[in-house]
């Protein structure tokens, strides 16, 4: 469970970028980071976008260790690696420090020696950046595609780990299954939307 070569990902719909993110549990992470307002194919290719304006390999201690200033640069291109870039350079780099100060600098031992599906959850809840929903999808993409399965491993990521479902990231595999979640994601949208209005207009009403 030390390694993300379990699968070629698909991701970011982009050979270069799913060809680092299947090797390199580092550059997955920073992807999840940044899929937040933005589409989920663009933040997924922005590791291989960063890693290729970098001076120095793309890993959690030289990303940590960077002239913030530059990274800043680095991550606003142009192209832009995300709509808001230098909020996103400080969130990759404190990220990077949290890797490197607890996990040596190794990515996959966040999951490499997890005895459960609660123990991963928490850990990935600890990173910087990640609320308890992107920590919950990042199990899920981990047991689904990566092989990465502890001990209540679904239970741990609900609803995310149901089989069969197309929900997030985690269950994208191909242009299809893409399409599918992101119809899901948008019909949640006006779930969510149609639930803030209602009181308004009962408050109108009343």
């Amino acid at each position: 469970m030390t390694s993300t070569r379990s699968r070629k990902l698909c991701l970011a719909q982009q050979p270069d970028a799913d060809e680092m993110l299947s090797r390199d549990p580092f550059a997955l992470l920073v992807g999840m980071l940044l899929d937040q307002q933005i589409p989920m194919e663009r933040a997924f290719a922005g590791p291989v976008a960063i890693s290729k304006r970098m001076m120095g390999p793309f890993d959690p201690s030289t990303v940590a260790h960077y002239d913030p200033d530059a990274f800043v640069e680095i991550v606003a291109g142009p192209p832009a690696v995300h709509r808001f870039p230098t909020a996103m350079a400080a969130r990759i780099q404190t990220l990077a420090k949290h890797l490197d100060d607890h996990y040596g600098g190794n990515a996959s031992g966040l999951w490499s020696d997890v005895k459960s599906g609660d123990d991963l959850l928490a850990r990935l809840s600890a990173l910087p950046g990640f609320g308890a929903q992107k920590a919950k999808i990042f199990v899920a993409l981990l047991g689904k595609q990566l092989k990465v399965r502890p001990r209540g491993w679904r239970e741990a990521s609900e609803p995310y780990g149901e089989d069969g479902a197309f929900k997030s990231v985690a269950d994208v595999i191909d242009v299809a299954s893409l399409v599918r979640v992101r119809q899901f994601k948008q019909e949640q949208q006006v779930v969510r939307q149609r639930v803030v209005a209602r009181p308004l207009r009962q408050t109108r009403n009343g």
